[in-house]
């Protein structure tokens, strides 16, 4: 309660211990810790979506995709554990963000940690179609009960709707970085341009997602284009947490000394 109270008082987030006193948070240090989380976030989730689905998932091909399951079975639930803590730490992150930038406009954060959950609550759901593939594949009793080519259709299946389900997921993905480049651009913690370009690239990850659903052919040759924007966008915002944390002369004479 206490803490809250000089969060409210200052304007800083602190937590107070019993026996150090009062350890002040400044924006710089919430900054940084954003970035370590972000970066989390980057290579566990790269992890998953860029290296272990493709290498299982063949789409329009169930035998291609259940032989490719069975043979990296390991890596498939290393890939669903990657996914599963990216988006624990994802959450985390978006509260950490709260905290720094709830000052600028607190809807607004508040707004960017609601689309967070929703995203992540999302991917997590989707993470049982991609584990119960995996056990399709691995348990012969799926095989007894449907016949081989069944239950390589049942995985395919499986592996589509959790296809499906991450494009779903990336609405919240895409939402969650407009009012994020929103506050990064009236805070005056960060590069405007920086603001611009979280803004687009939350847009570009919408119209990626509407190709996805309405052309899946087409998508295949656009989605590396519709991957610029976010791509810069999001290595330049960690890039900018990790190295700078905020500008200092945007948190100018908010420091303080613990007591």
């Amino acid at each position: 309660m206490a803490a809250v109270q000089d969060t409210v008082r200052t304007g800083m987030p602190v937590a107070r211990s019993a026996l150090s006193g009062t350890i002040t948070l400044t924006p710089k240090r919430l900054a940084r810790i954003a970035g370590v989380l972000y970066l989390i976030v980057g290579i566990f989730g790269g992890f998953a979506l860029a290296y272990v689905s493709p290498l299982v998932y063949v789409p329009g091909d169930a035998t291609a995709t259940a032989a490719k399951v069975a043979a990296n079975a390991d890596l498939v639930r290393i890939g669903v554990l990657a996914d599963l803590l990216q988006a624990t730490v994802f959450v985390f992150l978006a509260m950490t963000l709260y905290l720094l930038l709830a000052r600028v406009q607190r809807n607004v954060a508040m707004a960017m940690v609601i689309l967070v959950a929703i995203a992540t609550t999302i991917m997590c759901l989707d993470k049982v179609f991609q584990f119960a593939a995996l056990r399709v594949t691995t348990d012969p009793s799926y095989a007894s009960a449907f016949g081989v080519a069944g239950s390589n259709a049942l995985v395919l299946l499986l592996l589509d709707i959790h296809n499906y389900g991450y494009l779903i997921a990336q609405i919240f993905f895409g939402l969650w970085l407009v009012p994020l480049g929103f506050l990064a651009y009236i805070s005056k913690m960060f590069p405007r341009p920086l603001g611009v370009v979280l803004i687009a690239a939350g847009i570009s990850y919408l119209l990626d997602l509407l190709v996805a659903f309405v052309s899946p052919e087409l998508s295949r040759t656009v989605h590396t284009y519709f991957a610029i924007l976010p791509t810069i966008a999001e290595v330049w915002m960690l890039g900018y947490l990790l190295v700078f944390g905020v500008r200092s002369a945007a948190v100018g004479g908010r420091a303080a000394t613990a007591v």
